[in-house]
């Protein structure tokens, strides 16, 4: 059997930045075991499959644009909301399959999520909004963290506001401890030290598989409502201070959250097994 792969670099602004997606287009889908076999083989944060069929219940509220059933995977699991691989899918649609469109439509686990064309070159996703709610933080969490937490949250995600922009750019925490817990991942956010940014953030993955990922857009769905009810504003800036590092640009509309970035094209070619 051979396939299509396609690596996009999400959320970057220049080569070897933001962070890479694989995609592959199915004709029809594979068994799950398979994908996630591709997945761990692709040994990236996400891969993303692709078909063109759709669920028989699932009727897209606009039928003018191209409607996709899409899937994310990590190397050890298949997770219900990813960003910079949704954005990475319809970074190659628009350019290869329909370059005249101006939207398209995924049918995912999350419900349907629109992809738009942006300006400058960017793409806007449509995403579920997950306000985080105050929570209790297991004191050993906090310890593995290795910095002061001022506030612990819970959505999908464990969320941690942390004092300073500095204290997140330079903290190493206990991956072993990290890796234990019964969650997707953890978020540690701080307001920003820089004029164009309102909020940084790091991503750790648990569940998810993920040591540290790079560029994590279905984090910016939770943190980016945090922070448009504490600096009282509903259009940010984010930036992931990972090593690649990347930007993604939020509007906050109630219950969605509109994300945004650029990207860059990496590889193509076939996979054959």
């Amino acid at each position: 059997m051979k396939l299509d792969i396609h690596q996009i670099d999400a959320f970057a602004a220049g080569p070897f930045e933001g962070n890479p997606a694989a995609v592959m287009p199915l004709a029809e889908w594979l068994d799950d075991s398979v994908l996630q076999q591709l997945a761990e083989e692709n040994n990236l944060s996400e891969t993303a499959f692709y078909t063109v069929g759709l669920p028989a219940d699932a009727t897209p509220d606009d039928r003018e644009h191209p409607a996709y059933h899409l899937r994310w995977f990590t190397p050890v699991v298949e997770v219900d909301l990813c960003g910079h691989a949704t954005l990475a899918t319809a970074a190659h649609i628009l350019e290869d399959v329909h370059p005249d469109a101006d939207r398209i439509q995924f049918w995912t686990c999350s419900g349907w999520l629109n992809v738009d064309r942006g300006p400058d070159s960017a793409l806007v996703m449509d995403f579920p909004a997950e306000p985080p709610v105050p929570t209790a933080a297991a004191p050993e969490v906090v310890a593995a963290l290795g910095i002061p937490v001022r506030e612990c949250l819970k959505a999908t995600d464990l969320v941690f506001v942390a004092e300073s922009e500095h204290d997140i750019a330079s903290m190493v925490p206990d991956f072993a401890v990290i890796s234990q817990l019964k969650v997707r991942g953890i978020v540690v956010t701080a307001a920003s030290d820089a004029d164009e940014v309102d909020f940084v953030s790091r991503f750790f993955g648990a569940a998810a598989g993920v040591q540290e990922d790079p560029v994590t857009g279905s984090a910016h769905s939770q943190i980016a409502p945090y922070w448009a009810a504490a600096l009282g504003r509903d259009r940010l800036v984010g930036r992931q201070l990972s090593a690649r590092g990347g930007t993604v640009h939020c509007d906050v509309h109630g219950d969605r959250v509109h994300l945004s970035g650029t990207y860059r094209r990496y590889l193509r070619g076939t996979v054959e097994f």
